[in-house]
C-alpha cells in the first residue's frame, strides 16, 4: 500500500512520524512523508520518500504573529493568535497536501495540524484517511483542553471548554477547507461533519494519559512513536570529552520555541545553573541560544535526544510533546519551562507522574526559581527513581502496533 503521512509544524511534529514510517515500510508498505523542506533530510535519512509542503515554520514562529502567539501563552487569547498566524498560510498548506496526495497515495495519515485539510484531499482522491495525533484534542470531562488551560475546570467545565476550543479550531481551518473543497470540485461540508466517526490514534502512552472513558469509539491511544535513528550520526568529540570530564551535566534546550530575546534568556539560564552548581549542555535550538564553552558549559546543535538524555542528570526543556516524550523515554527527571499551547498540559503530566517537581513557567522564570527547581530535582532521589520506572513501562510498549493493525484492517 502507498501511504502518505502529511504533517506540518516544528521538528517535534515531524520526528515521530519518521520512526513510524520506517515501521510501516518494514511491514511492506511504500511510505512518503509530506512536510516542510527544512525536514527533508531527516525524512530521507529514514529511508522515506519526501514530498514538499509549503511554509517555513521557523520563520512563521519568528514573525510578529509568532511573537504574539508566544505572548498569549496558553490562555484564552491563544486561539485568537492562532487564527492570525494560521489563516495566512492555511490555504497554501491545503494546496500542498492535495498536491502531495495526488502524486500517488492509497492511504493518507494526517496529524492535528493537517487533518481538516487532509480529509478534503483524501475525499477528492477517493482514499481513506486516519488521524495520528500527538496531543489529546477531543473534548473530555477528564481534563481541560490541552492547548488553552493549565488546570482542570471540573468535569462539565472541561467538556464545555473542550467543545469551545474545538469550535474555535474549526474556525481556524474553515476558510482554507472551504476553498480547497471548491478547488477540488467537492460539495460544501462542515469540518464537524467530516470529524464524525473519523478514526484517530494518539501517539502517547496510556501510562502518561489514559484513554478518556467518554471519548467516541473511533478515538484510541496507541502509545509513543519514536523518531527514526539516523545511523550516520556520530557524537562530536567535544561532546564526548565534555561528558567524560566531570559529573553528569544538566541539559537545557527549548527546541522549536522562538523567543524574542535569546541573549537575555541565555544569561538567565546560565545564572541558574551556576547557582545550582551544575554543569550544563546548552542546545541552541530555534532561538539560537549560545554561550562560550568552558569546563562547565557546552553549547551544541541538534543532537538526538535518545542518545543524549540518558547521559545527563536532568532535562530542562520547553515541554513540547516530542521533548516531553524523549525525556520520559530516557528515564531522566525533568524541569519543564512551559511557554505556550500544550506545554503547560505536558508540564502538569510530568509532575503528576512524579518525574518532575513541577514547572517553572517561562513568563515567571528567574535564575533563582530555576536554580531551586534544579537542586530539588537532583537532591531528591524519588524523581530519578520514578523516571526510571516510567521509562521501563514505555520500553515495554509498542506504539506502532495499533497503527499497523488499523492499516491492515483497511487493506483487508
Amino acid at each position: 500500500m502507498r501511504i502518505l503521512i502529511a504533517t506540518a509544524g516544528s521538528r517535534g511534529d515531524v520526528a515521530p512520524y519518521t520512526g513510524l514510517g520506517t515501521r510501516l515500510r518494514a511491514a511492506g508498505h511504500r511510505v512518503a512523508v509530506a512536510t516542510h523542506a527544512t525536514f527533508a533530510d531527516s525524512v530521507r535519512a529514514a529511508g522515506l520518500e519526501f514530498r514538499a509542503l509549503p511554509v517555513d515554520p521557523r520563520a512563521a514562529l519568528a514573525s510578529a504573529d509568532g511573537r504574539r502567539l508566544l505572548e498569549a501563552g496558553s490562555g484564552p487569547g491563544v486561539m485568537l493568535q492562532l487564527l492570525r498566524l494560521g489563516r495566512r498560510f492555511m490555504p497554501e498548506l491545503g494546496d500542498g497536501i492535495a498536491d502531495a496526495t495526488a502524486l500517488g497515495t492509497d492511504l493518507l495519515l494526517t496529524t492535528s495540524t493537517t487533518t481538516a485539510l487532509g480529509q478534503v484531499a483524501a475525499e477528492a482522491a477517493g482514499i481513506p484517511s486516519i488521524g495520528l495525533y500527538l496531543q489529546p484534542l477531543a473534548p473530555t470531562r477528564e481534563f481541560a483542553p490541552a492547548v488553552t488551560c493549565t488546570r482542570s475546570l471540573g468535569g462539565p467545565g472541561n467538556l464545555l471548554a473542550g467543545h469551545a476550543v474545538q469550535a474555535a479550531t474549526d474556525q481556524l481551518f474553515a476558510p482554507a477547507v472551504h476553498g480547497l473543497r471548491r478547488r477540488l470540485g467537492l460539495p460544501p461540508r462542515r469540518i464537524a461533519q467530516a470529524r464524525q466517526g473519523h478514526p484517530v490514534l494518539h501517539g502517547f502512552s496510556p501510562a502518561v494519559i489514559p484513554r478518556p472513558a467518554d471519548w467516541r469509539p473511533s478515538l484510541d491511544v496507541a502509545g509513543y512513536w519514536w523518531p527514526s535513528r539516523d545511523l550516520r550520526w556520530q557524537p562530536p568529540t567535544r561532546l564526548l570529552d565534555f561528558l567524560a570530564a566531570g559529573p553528569k551535566p544538566v541539559f537545557v534546550g527549548f527546541g522549536s520555541l522562538v523567543v524574542p530575546d535569546a541573549e537575555r534568556l541565555t544569561a538567565t539560564l546560565l545564572a541558574a545553573v551556576r547557582a545550582a552548581r551544575v554543569r550544563v549542555v546548552l542546545q541552541s535550538g530555534w532561538s539560537g541560544f549560545a554561550a562560550a564553552d568552558t569546563d562547565d558549559v557546552l553549547t551544541i546543535d541538534d543532537t538526538p535526544h535518545e542518545w543524549l538524555f540518558p547521559r545527563v542528570a536532568a532535562v530542562i526543556h520547553h515541554a513540547g510533546a516530542g521533548t516531553t516524550a524523549a525525556a520520559l523515554r530516557s528515564g531522566t527527571p525533568a524541569i519543564p519551562v512551559p511557554a505556550q499551547l500544550d506545554a503547560p498540559f505536558w508540564s502538569a503530566r510530568l509532575a503528576r507522574l512524579g518525574v518532575s517537581p513541577g514547572p517553572v513557567p517561562l513568563r515567571d522564570l528567574t535564575a533563582a526559581r530555576l536554580a531551586t527547581a534544579v537542586r530539588q530535582t537532583l537532591d531528591d532521589p524519588r524523581y530519578r527513581d520514578r523516571a526510571a520506572s516510567v521509562a521501563a513501562t514505555l520500553a515495554a510498549e509498542d506504539g506502532a502496533a495499533k497503527v499497523l493493525t488499523a492499516i491492515e484492517r483497511l487493506a483487508g
